[in-house]
């Protein structure tokens, strides 16, 4: 069985999550010899299996009808927040996000948000739901990667690190991170992302601004690389996540994979998703107290690395593995 695999990310913008569960996924499928994988350009395939949604995406799947997966990271929801102009934009993103879904024989919905959106977007397709993997040993913090990426980023060695991650915008929480940092100038704050849209992202000129006038404690690392990102993490102590939706977000999970404490925004999307127990907040306030309490309480501390290392154990990436070599196989049967 031979699997072809595409994502406009390569070509296009390679610093979002799309982009990571893109090429876990090309991973995923090559650790075992049991199937062939095709990427993009470089073949056809028994079945074809796209993570985005634009022209490729049709021109390269038109000639599996029938055999046509797609994984959904993308919901009308993405835009709020995401772009300008985006209450103008959204009735035209869910026309648009229902032909793709229906385009598709098998939607992937990586979340029971992510399947829900689909539906209502009165898609006639097949809904399956499989999550992202997560790789653990590729995220475990060491501290040869913290000491050097600490030394790069100008962070000494016994300073707590709050970390962010995402592209600046107002949907990914970035201005609460800064209300945080303002709060608990003991620590530093690091966010680590950039702007793969350039102009055409929600907030420039005002997260820009904000930026510019937080205090020393503030460190904007700009886009970072993929192969770059565990070692970001190996220099962090805590993660907060206050992104104002997400399907199933990758980073929180690379974060908790590397050994830290994430500290969520308390929304609807992860109340179904997660299995097990996480730490969340619900207003800037409580991310300003637990930060707090994880800087003071070494129990409080240890008890949050406890559940990253607890909450990981749903992604894992052989029973993702089965559960899509399943799928592939039900559409190669006649």
């Amino acid at each position: 069985m031979k699997i072809h695999v595409i994502s406009e990310t390569s070509f296009l913008v390679k610093g979002t999550g799309v982009h990571t569960a893109f090429l876990d996924h090309i991973r995923l499928l090559h650790e075992k010899d049991d199937i062939t994988v095709v990427v993009n350009g470089q073949g056809s395939g028994d079945v074809f299996h796209s993570h985005t949604y634009f022209l490729y995406y049709f021109w390269k799947g038109r000639k599996y009808k029938g055999k046509r997966v797609f994984t959904a990271h993308v919901i009308p929801d993405s835009v709020k927040g995401s772009f300008p102009c985006w209450k103008f934009l959204y009735p035209f993103t869910k026309w648009g996000l229902k032909k793709v879904y229906e385009f598709a024989d098998v939607c992937i919905a990586i979340s029971p948000m992510v399947e829900q959106a689909i539906r209502e977007t009165g898609a006639n397709t097949r809904i399956v739901r499989i999550g992202n993997p997560v790789y653990p040993e590729i995220w475990k913090r060491t501290e040869e990667k913290r000491n050097t990426e600490r030394k790069k980023l100008g962070i000494s060695e016994n300073e707590f690190v709050v970390l962010g991650v995402g592209q600046i915008q107002k949907r990914k929480g970035v201005e609460d991170f800064l209300d945080v940092a303002e709060a608990v100038p003991e620590a530093k704050f690091v966010w680590a992302g950039g702007r793969p849209f350039g102009p055409l992202t929600e907030g420039v000129v005002r997260i820009n601004e904000r930026f510019r006038k937080a205090g020393p404690n503030v460190i904007r690392t700009g886009q970072i690389s993929l192969e770059e990102m565990p070692a970001i993490y190996s220099a962090a102590d805590l993660m907060l996540f206050p992104s104002w939706q997400e399907n199933c977000p990758l980073a929180p999970l690379e974060a908790a994979a590397s050994g830290i404490p994430v500290i969520f925004r308390d929304i609807p999307e992860y109340r179904t998703l997660y299995e097990n127990p996480y730490l969340k907040a619900g207003n800037t306030r409580e991310f300003i107290d637990m930060t707090s309490e994880m800087l003071s309480n070494a129990g409080y501390y240890s008890r949050g690395k406890e559940i990253s290392a607890r909450l990981i154990t749903q992604f894992d990436k052989d029973e993702i593995r089965k559960r899509l070599i399943s799928l592939y196989e039900s559409l190669m049967t006649p």
